[in-house]
This record gives structure tokens, C-alpha cells and sequence, in this order.
């Protein structure tokens, strides 16, 4: 008997260049990787990259046929910078789950910068995956000396 493949799962982060929109793209990409999916990745970037609109889509499943989220399609939208919020808010579907910055005490983050990484741990709440991967991949994609300042804000957006 053969199981049912898993639905393709959408998930876009949204903001503008040098918030860390690609870098948590990336990192959500490499859990889903490690924890055996199918994933596809691309990424929009606006006028210029420090400062202008840029999205990332990221696609999970068993089987994923192109990187790119059908317009109103998103099942997660991630928007790291309020003013992107409404330009990005079109992509996602009904029911869909929206997370913003609100969502995160960022008087508590270790740095502004930290802010995309409390958000992944605020995504890290609607998934099945182990917290353990969240945080090797964390690992894998920021040097040592970030590492202390990551666990304090993904563990701030998971567990608020």
C-alpha cells in the first residue's frame, strides 16, 4: 500500500533588502530539506536589494514542480517589515496564516537584527519539525559568534 503524498506546502517571507528575508528563507528551506522534504526555493528582489520590496518563496512536499507560490496560494506569509505588509498580504490564500513583527516583543530581542530569527521560531510553531533541526540549521547558517544571540531569539519567537 502506498501513502498519499504529502501536500505542497507554501510558505513566503516578505520584507524589504537587508532585513533577512533571504536568510530565512534559507533557513526554513534547509529544515524542510533535513527533515526529508522535496524543496524548491526562489526569490524576488526589487529595484535594489538593500532597501527594496523582496520576497522568497519557499515550496515543501513530496513533490514540488516549481519554486514559485501561485498567486494567492501562500499557506504561511512571513512579512519581516510592516510597510511590506499590504504589498505582500494579496499572496495569501484564505485561511492562510499571517505572522508580522507584532507578533514578536522585540524589546527583548538581543538585536534588531535578530528579528528574522524570532520570526522562524514564531513559523517553527506550525510545523512538525524538531526543534533540534530549527536549530542546526540555525547553526549551519550563521557564524559562532551569532549563535548565543540566534538561541535567545528563535526561543523568544517559539515560546513568547
Amino acid at each position: 500500500m502506498t501513502s498519499a503524498p504529502i501536500r505542497t506546502s507554501n510558505v513566503r517571507f516578505a520584507g524589504l533588502g537587508g532585513t533577512g528575508v533571504i536568510k530565512a528563507s534559507d533557513i526554513f528551506a534547509d529544515v524542510a530539506f533535513r527533515e526529508g522534504h522535496t524543496v524548491k526555493k526562489a526569490e524576488v528582489h526589487g529595484m535594489s536589494q538593500r532597501g527594496g520590496s523582496v520576497q522568497s518563496d519557499v515550496r515543501f512536499g513530496s513533490e514540488v514542480h516549481s519554486p514559485m507560490i501561485p498567486d494567492g496560494a501562500c499557506d504561511f506569509l512571513v512579512v519581516l517589515e510592516p510597510t511590506q505588509l499590504e504589498v505582500f498580504r494579496g499572496g495569501l490564500r484564505s485561511g492562510g496564516t499571517l505572522l508580522v513583527p507584532a507578533d514578536i516583543d522585540t524589546a527583548r530581542l538581543p538585536s534588531a537584527k535578530a528579528l528574522n530569527v524570532a520570526m522562524l521560531g514564531r513559523l517553527s510553531r506550525h510545523f512538525d519539525f524538531p526543534e533540534s533541526a530549527w536549530r542546526a540549521s540555525l547553526r549551519a547558517n550563521f557564524p559562532e559568534k551569532l549563535h548565543s544571540a540566534n538561541d535567545t531569539a528563535f526561543t523568544l519567537g517559539r515560546n513568547p
